[in-house]
């Protein structure tokens, strides 16, 4: 926070005009940015719309011990954030048409962490694998999961349908990423160009069980904060030529650990409160003896941490956790501790990182493509499935070159959209090859603007809001009540925007109603819990979700997000578009406004910006669907600007880049969503923690 305000101070003058007032400000008063009372007025509004929910989570997340009763009081949390409605879930990844190359479930299965998206083991073949084919090995994986065989199973089961397996993989990307320092950033965009250069202390393998990688196992103690691990013997680091440059060591682990919090690239909080100083540290106690990673020698590494935390060896397998080569980092610059300075040529290309895994960058062309060939010196490169993978720049402007690049075989996977899908008809590839992909533990989300102070992209200056300052003030006032949040998220037609993606009859699938997916986690025994004072028992097996709901029926909110009759529970159903109930949130709001000093009605609207990509035709008619379903269900009375992007930078720079909340140049922004990086409810609900702790807090304009 105090690095914050800082920046803050340093920039107030560039600012011209911000929504910042409090509640009793008027129509007629517009008060201009502060940088001195930011973080207190960041607070005040968090409080008012999130008090509920910090207060249950606070101690639910204090129980590291009894975890039926923290999984089940998460969800009381979670069900108090649904109701505060600063944010709404859209949906997953997956459950489009797809027709691809690749054998399902031949990378890591976890929900979380990046293991899944590390390329390595794929079994790609040379032809499309059929609908039928495709089916037939999701059902023996379900069988073989858990008996380390799924993975031979389907090369003998590939090959003996007439498949010939090779040894490249070719696929997309949209962005150049802004680092390739895998400790220093908390995009996907950017660890998704890197993840298969590094390697973790523990990998989840195909079938969801967690293997040894450069630590061949490792011992808890008796009370459960201590994890000593011995590093494998013969892992080496190599530079982007494959020339040896040192052993992996324990103290990679230590190094790698203490850059991370120096760096606060986004995801240090992630261990504050887990690993024994890490928060000292990251308040400006430099001395790292004091942080719990220790390397006792070359092939020990020990973990002490501040409590018992069951979930640990999860988080193991997200980028904080990867280890770097000391002295290579400090050759190009890199310093640790008092001396760190973010000016460093470390990370900023293929030859600035060393290398530990899979593969080493052998190429590189800005906007063009992303080679990877095989690291010969990777520790287990003799089973590595993919000898040479490449990333192909496609900036999603032509709706039809993926698919056509994927049916010529320049790529070896597509998702179909509703113009792809009536190609592959065309092309007779659809009803033998189309198979309706799996979905996935991410949650994109909208999020709402409370504290909006944005109104052009920070970055360049583009996306200029066509608000005037009384339509910001009036919005930003709208935006405090939870009736009119309310509103918004029972007004948006989701699976009507969603068939513009998938068509029509796709466009359930993939729905999430929850932040946290309804069954990211069940309890491990019976326990019992309060809801509204009552004691409610819940048996062992019981779903998240089904707590979450419990919750949000007895407090009479209208928010569907379990439902045991739908076929997947908490996905695949809108539990939250119902133009009778947005119509009566919003005339609710409206009197609550009106005390204020405002009128809401036809000629005294309120104005919404929404930015999109412009270029793309899919979100574009994404975009037209969302306006049109909020302004036909709230009667004309919020009126939804769509500010276009004309490239996906600029999209990106509305809200996606920012590293602040008062960067954010929107009022509701769809692009964004979390993906798990471990294995406990915490990993969604810790990013809506207050003062800066969270990471997403920033996407409601906060911090």
């Amino acid at each position: 926070m105090k690095k914050l305000l800082t920046i803050l101070l340093a920039l107030a003058m560039c600012f011209s005009f911000a929504a910042c007032g409090k509640k009793e400000v008027t129509v007629d008063e517009f008060r201009q940015f502060n940088a001195e009372t930011y973080g207190s007025d960041c607070t005040t509004l968090y409080n008012n719309a999130l008090s509920d929910f910090y207060k249950i989570y606070s101690e639910a997340k204090a129980n590291n011990t009894d975890m039926a009763k923290r999984y089940a009081d998460m969800a009381i949390a979670e069900a108090k954030l649904m109701e505060a409605a600063v944010m709404m879930p859209l949906y997953t990844r997956g459950g489009n048409y797809a027709i691809s190359r690749i054998a399902p479930y031949t990378v890591g299965s976890a929900l979380w962490g990046t293991d899944a998206d590390r390329n390595d083991t794929l079994v790609v073949v040379t032809d499309f694998i059929t609908k039928e084919d495709r089916a037939e090995m999701r059902e023996k994986y379900n069988e073989l999961k858990g008996t380390g065989t799924y993975m031979q199973w389907a090369k003998e089961f590939l090959t003996s349908k007439g498949y010939t397996i090779k040894d490249s993989y070719t696929t997309t990307y949209n962005g150049e990423g802004q680092t390739m320092d895998a400790l220093a950033t908390s995009k996907q965009a950017d660890t998704d160009l890197v993840v298969d250069t590094y390697a973790g202390l523990l990998r989840y393998d195909c079938e969801g069980i967690q293997q040894p990688e450069l630590a061949t196992g490792y011992t808890v103690s008796e009370d459960g904060k201590t994890y000593t691990f011995t590093i494998r013997d013969g892992a080496v680091w190599t530079d982007s030529q494959g020339r040896e440059i040192a052993p992996v060591t324990a103290d990679d682990f230590v190094a790698g650990f203490q850059h991370m919090l120096d760096a606060q690239g986004g995801l240090e909080w992630l261990v504050e409160g887990v690993i024994v100083g890490a928060h000292e540290y990251i308040e400006g106690d430099h001395d790292f003896s004091k942080v719990g990673v220790k390397a006792t020698d070359e092939h020990t590494l020990v973990y002490t941490l501040e409590d018992a935390t069951p979930y640990f060896p999860s988080m193991l397998s997200y980028n904080i956790f990867v280890p770097m080569n000391r002295a290579f980092y400090e050759s190009l610059g890199g310093k640790f501790g008092n001396d760190y300075t973010a000016d460093t040529q470390y990370g900023t290309s293929p030859s600035t990182i060393a290398y530990c895994g899979p593969f080493l960058i052998t190429s590189q062309t800005e906007n063009n493509s992303i080679v990877y060939q095989l690291n010969p010196k990777y520790w287990n490169a003799e089973n590595v499935n993919i000898k040479t993978f490449t990333r192909l720049y496609n900036d999603g402007s032509d709706v039809t070159k993926a698919y056509n690049d994927a049916k010529a075989g320049v790529i070896d996977g597509v998702g179909l959209t509703t113009n792809t899908t009536v190609l592959a008809k065309q092309d007779g590839l659809f009803d033998k090859y189309a198979s309706v992909a799996l979905t996935e533990a991410t949650t994109f989300m909208s999020f709402y603007n409370l504290n909006r102070l944005g109104f052009q992209n920070f970055n360049d200056g583009s996306v200029v809001s066509p608000q005037s300052a009384n339509d910001a003030n009036r919005t930003y006032n709208a935006m405090q009540n939870v009736h009119f949040r309310r509103a918004l998220s029972f007004a948006y037609d989701r699976a009507s925007a969603m068939a513009q993606r998938v068509g029509e009859e796709l466009k359930l699938n993939a729905l999430r109603n929850s932040y946290t997916p309804y069954n990211f986690v069940s309890l491990p025994e019976e326990t019992t819990v309060k809801i509204n004072g009552k004691d409610v028992t819940y048996p062992a097996g019981t779903f998240y979700g089904q707590i979450m709901q419990d919750q949000i029926d007895a407090d009479g909110v209208k928010i569907t997000v379990y439902d045991p009759e739908q076929p997947n529970g908490g996905d695949g159903f809108d539990g939250w578009y119902n133009p009778e109930n947005a119509k009566a949130e919003l005339d609710e709001a409206v009197k609550e406004l009106k005390k204020l000093g405002f009128t809401v009605d036809a000629e005294h609207p309120i104005y919404i910006d929404l930015p999109y990509y412009a270029s793309s035709e899919v979100y574009t008619n994404m975009a037209n669907s969302y306006k049109q379903s909020v302004e036909a269900a709230l009667g004309g009375l919020v009126i939804m600007n769509l500010c276009a992007c004309e490239t996906a930078d600029q999209w990106y720079g509305a809200g996606y880049d920012t590293t602040y909340g008062y960067e954010a140049n929107y009022d509701i922004y769809d692009l964004s969503g979390w993906g798990p990086d471990y294995g406990d409810p915490s990993t969604y609900l810790d990013t809506m923690l207050p003062e800066g702790a969270g990471y997403m807090i920033k996407c409601i304009g906060m911090w």
